[in-house]
């Protein structure tokens, strides 16, 4: 500690025991012409402040404490039942083929392809150029009966270049024999959900059984449908096949890395579990084949909200239907490999969510064609846990509230709240990529400073404020970081497609040149230098250790504040 003067002149320490020295504060006040004044100014702050740091202050502090604390060891014991029910499946290999009836289509030469039922894919895609001619090869190279199979590519693309591009691509397989349709709509009501209820509007449609639904950037293997389409044939009480992400740019920069050990608990822990005990998950919008009836007889594709294929999947789930995840099946896709991408992706997946609680919470507890038991899944673990507690506690407990406490000597945190679950809740999370395990501490700190993200996106979807609907296109590099852009002439766009089939046909557009500034995160540094004051002022004053994990922290908020994640783009 400090001499006498300084010794109890601590920003969280102001209690009536507090005490100065006179002499050394007036010496200092007179030097500077009005030392009585301040002192006197000092008093009646400190006689104002006490009562509210002793009387508010301190209890809100403790108060959020508890409620912290309880929220972790609700997200605990939500990991151990959902890891307990995936260990289980693994351990006595069950299966989506041992709990439902499943078995390849056998062909028949009297009934020649009509064995195989009608089949449509719908690959929504806007200004792909990067990864349009991934997506529509994939789906053109499905092994099912040209005349059982109808590709949809729906295109809402407003750049005209690529809306060409993509139309002469599906010519080109057209003219191979496949069936496939280039539609392109006036305008983007609806953005995603509209393109799809609209493709949905034909006639041939309604000869079509399946549905199966590719993002632009996905491509699934050629036996997709064989592996998948079988479930729905044998079990009329199955509505959707949801098959898994496997990443294509995992290994592209530590960004990536961190967002594949995230989903990858996803689609390995969380959703097998949904399947297994609850028959129900929320579908992840591609890689998954519905039962078209179902569709509409759960009212069909709304624009309501931004995650209009959990929309959907809750809305068929209070009709009865069951969903099965078959992760065997992985389908190749891509992660957004930009920060920027990234943070819009996270707001409408964490925006459109709570949005959609808000708007069905009474229609989830009036119904009565589910369980209590699968109600209470859909109302607390689905949507409380997953979708609120989990960004909460993560920003407010480890950014706010421990932080905060460093300042205030009689709030004290129990052990166990700020190290032992906390590490149980990230050792179960981890378990879905061990390859990554040595990437741990930095995921964590990854996680934290995107909860800051995430819990502003839900709160603007639980409160429905200015970015609500925001719907912003993933970025998809594809090879257009790995390969020199190729330069064309807009006029001469429809003659060089056809010649260039490999490479991206991107026009050289003249780029704004940007400031090194513009390109930091202001919230983020922000908050980095809030948890570093903090850290700084425990190694001072406080002495409680937080500080090893306070300073990195804030490092992390800085490192992603000032952009140094990510991949760059070309020319950046």
């Amino acid at each position: 500690m400090e001499a006498e003067g300084t010794a109890n002149l601590l920003i969280g320490d102001l209690s009536p025991t507090f005490r100065l020295s006179q002499l050394h504060l007036s010496k200092i006040w007179r030097e500077f012409g009005s030392g009585i004044h301040w002192e006197i100014a000092l008093k009646q702050f400190l006689h104002v402040w006490n009562p509210i740091r002793s009387m508010l202050i301190v209890p809100l502090l403790r108060f959020a404490i508890v409620v912290c604390i309880t929220m972790t060891v609700m997200i605990l014991l939500e990991k151990l039942f959902v890891g307990a029910i995936s260990l289980v499946v693994q351990i006595f290999k069950l299966k989506p083929e041992k709990r439902y009836k499943w078995e390849p289509i056998e062909k028949d030469e009297e009934l020649g392809n009509s064995v195989y039922p009608m089949v449509l894919v719908q690959i929504p895609m806007y200004n792909e150029k990067e990864v349009y001619k991934l997506s529509i090869g994939a789906a053109c190279a499905l092994e099912w009966p040209s005349d059982r199979l109808i590709i949809q590519v729906l295109d809402d693309s407003t750049d005209t270049v690529c809306k060409d591009m993509v139309g002469q691509e599906c010519q080109r397989w057209k003219s191979k024999g496949v069936n496939i349709m280039h539609e392109v709509r006036n305008n983007r009501k609806g953005y995603k959900a509209g393109a799809l209820k609209e493709g949905l509007q034909h006639d041939f449609v309604e000869a079509c059984e399946y549905i199966a639904i590719f993002d632009a950037d996905f491509q699934p293997e050629s036996d997709f449908l064989l592996r998948t389409i079988p479930f729905l044939m044998h079990n009329p009480e199955i509505a959707l096949v949801q098959t898994r992400w496997r990443f294509v740019n995992a290994d592209e920069c530590l960004m990536t890395r961190l967002q594949e050990m995230s989903l990858d608990y996803h689609f390995k822990i969380e959703q097998e579990a949904g399947s297994a005990m609850f028959a129900f998950f929320g579908f992840n919008g591609t890689a998954g084949v519905w039962r078209t009836k179902v569709i509409s007889d759960a009212g069909g594709w709304k624009d309501r909200t931004t995650v209009e294929d959990m929309d959907l999947a809750v809305r068929a789930g209070l009709k009865g239907w069951k969903f099965v995840y078959v992760g065997d099946v992985q389908v190749k896709s891509e992660l957004p490999s930009t920060f920027k991408a990234y943070r819009f992706q996270q707001h409408r997946w964490s925006c459109g969510p709570a949005n959609l609680f808000k708007k069905m919470a009474v229609e989830i507890i009036q119904n009565e064609k589910v369980s209590f038991g699968k109600k209470l899944h859909l109302m607390y673990d689905f949507f409380f846990l997953g979708k609120f507690v989990a960004h909460t506690v993560t920003f407010i407990y480890y950014c706010v509230v421990i932080p905060l406490s460093v300042f205030f000597p009689e709030v004290a945190i129990p052990y166990w709240g700020v190290v032992y679950v906390p590490t149980m809740i990230t050792l179960c999370k981890c378990m879905g990529t061990p390859s990554s395990f040595h990437l741990v501490v930095i995921w964590v700190l990854f996680e934290n400073v995107m909860s800051l993200h995430r819990l502003k996106a839900a709160f603007t979807g639980l409160f429905e404020a200015e970015r609500v609907n925001e719907w912003i296109v993933t970025e998809k590099l594809g090879d257009a970081n790995k390969t020199k852009p190729v330069v064309i002439d807009i006029k001469e766009a429809d003659k060089s497609i056809d010649s260039q089939l490999t490479e991206p046909c991107l026009p050289k557009l003249k780029k704004k040149k940007s400031r090194f500034w513009d390109r930091w995160y202001y919230s983020e540094l922000t908050v980095g230098i809030f948890v570093l004051f903090c850290g700084y002022y425990d190694i001072a004053f406080s002495q409680r250790g937080y500080y090893l994990y306070l300073i990195v922290q804030s490092a992390a908020f800085f490192v992603v504040g000032f952009g140094y994640v990510g991949t760059p783009t070309p020319n950046s």
